[in-house]
């Protein structure tokens, strides 16, 4: 217990602060820690509750912590240097061309999948805390009440019941009105951007592509035998609209394919008034936007974006969306509301796969209906972000100075620019066999831009083995930087 004394009583927060700065520099708080409650500090160590308010605030103007409103206060981060500009620049004018780092791709994802990796390959964020067992009480009253009918087919477009619920959340959430019947549920969120792809656009079409982007889509272009265009992407801004006005004037664009409301792998955010901007621009060059969605209720505040096509006026805008990364990534539910596309979705749905599973749409109707849902998310977010914050002090402590970060506002995935000369193929193959998987800068560009760069996934339970391997990989570039520097 700290003593008051009349030479102390005016001092003694500066204590507080002595004893939470020590507790952080030992390890015992870590990035993402909740700091004990202002009652329960002033409990424990005989202060009163406004002096430990006035430690925190100090900490807070410290930068140690950060107060979050209903929630308290948090250990911070030291923050790495952060991306604040397109890296690299595009410096020459983008063209479309074909996908290419197809070989890289797989052995990517067949890494992800080797016994006893550590993850950090693979973008799968409702693993920080799964919701295993609400899912699977939600199961068991569906398999009692559906008997039969809970292993027999869906509807094309979806079981009715959640097609109702997920139009009800886009209006309860965001305020935007979605009929079910302009909604089509699909094998997880790619089957829903595959058939997305195929309703607008046709075989050797030009995609326009965020830059970074997500791998999986450029694999989705390739496969349909399409090009891709770059459009030069902003780490704190998303898309650049003067380079999407650019690239749409320039080329026979066919549709673009971005993540507005939070990208993989920048974890950026567009403002609503940008994607306003965004749709405008789309839909004055006739042009269709199909939007990756799956990430939009995992902003780490809890804000829900308002997807682009909110926005639009021709219904030229598809959204896709999925539960894989918010619930149930085995489950492979996704959705696709399809603005005027919704018949030419449902025959190609049909042709591809008939439906989706339907004992797996009944659970998630039920889990969406009573509550659950949204108690998860409630959990998750602010798992994520603590994941999120102690990713970056590891990085900051462990990696070159010269390293560089994003700064992601929600999501799993933080996308990281190595020093100059750092080949992320390399440490890609030195990585594996050392049993850690990572995502090299090279697949998520249709041509290779990014070779010193890296997406890390901090979207996994976080552990000593999670640290030893941002450890091992910190050592790792600083050594590959070091003998780049002597060849």
């Amino acid at each position: 217990m700290l003593e008051a004394s009349a030479e102390s009583t005016n001092y003694l927060y500066r204590q507080v602060i002595d004893l939470i700065g020590e507790n952080i520099d030992s390890g015992t708080l870590k990035p993402g820690d909740r700091l004990p409650s202002l009652r329960r500090m002033s409990t424990n160590i005989g202060v009163s509750i406004p002096t430990v308010r006035k430690a925190y605030i100090e900490l807070e103007r410290l930068r140690r912590v950060e107060s979050r409103p209903q929630s308290g206060f948090y250990v911070r981060g030291m923050a790495a240097n952060a991306l604040v500009k397109p890296s690299p620049k595009f410096g020459r004018s983008t063209q479309p061309v074909p996908v290419t780092g197809q070989s890289l791709m797989e052995r990517v994802n067949d890494a992800l999948y080797e016994p006893d990796m550590v993850p950090f390959g693979i973008a799968n964020p409702c693993m920080t805390r799964p919701a295993a067992k609400a899912l699977h009480r939600a199961m068991k009253r569906i398999m009692a009440r559906a008997e039969n009918r809970s292993i027999s087919y869906a509807p094309t477009r979806g079981e009715a019941g959640l097609r109702r619920q997920i139009a009800y959340r886009y209006l309860d959430t965001i305020g935007m009105t979605v009929e079910p019947e302009n909604i089509c549920i699909t094998n997880g969120g790619q089957e829903a951007l595959l058939i997305a792809l195929q309703s607008v656009a046709s075989k050797g079409d030009v995609i326009a592509v965020e830059s970074p982007t997500y791998h999986g889509l450029l694999e989705l272009i390739d496969s349909l035998g399409m090009l891709a265009i770059e459009v030069e992407t902003c780490p704190e801004d998303g898309v650049m609209l003067d380079s999407l006005e650019k690239t749409l004037s320039a080329h026979p664009v066919k549709a673009c394919l971005f993540s507005t409301t939070l990208s993989n792998p920048l974890g950026v955010s567009m403002t609503d008034d940008r994607r306003r901007k965004l749709v405008q621009i789309i839909e004055q060059h006739d042009v269709c936007l199909i939007e990756d969605d799956v990430y939009g209720e995992l902003l780490f505040d809890g804000h829900r974006p308002k997807p682009a096509q909110i926005h639009s006026t021709r219904g030229r805008v598809l959204t896709c969306g999925s539960f894989s990364k918010t619930a149930a990534p085995g489950y492979r539910i996704g959705w696709l509301v399809a603005g005027n596309y919704i018949d030419q979705v449902a025959k190609i749905k049909r042709s591809f796969s008939c439906s989706s599973g339907l004992l797996q749409q009944l659970t998630l109707a039920e889990f969406l209906a009573n509550g659950d849902y949204d108690r998860y998310l409630n959990m998750l977010r602010p798992a994520l972000q603590c994941n999120a914050e102690r990713m970056q002090s590891l990085v900051s402590r462990y990696f070159p100075k010269a390293t560089r970060t994003s700064c992601p506002v929600g999501g799993s995935v933080m996308w990281l620019e190595l020093p100059n000369g750092v080949d992320a193929e390399k440490l890609f193959d030195e990585a594996i066999a050392a049993g850690i998987s990572i995502a090299p800068g090279h697949i998520f560009s249709p041509c290779n831009r990014y070779s010193n760069f890296i997406r890390l996934s901090f979207g996994h339970p976080w552990s000593e083995r999670i640290e030893d391997g941002l450890k091992w990989l910190g050592r790792k570039v600083g050594e590959m930087s070091k003998q780049s520097q002597y060849n």
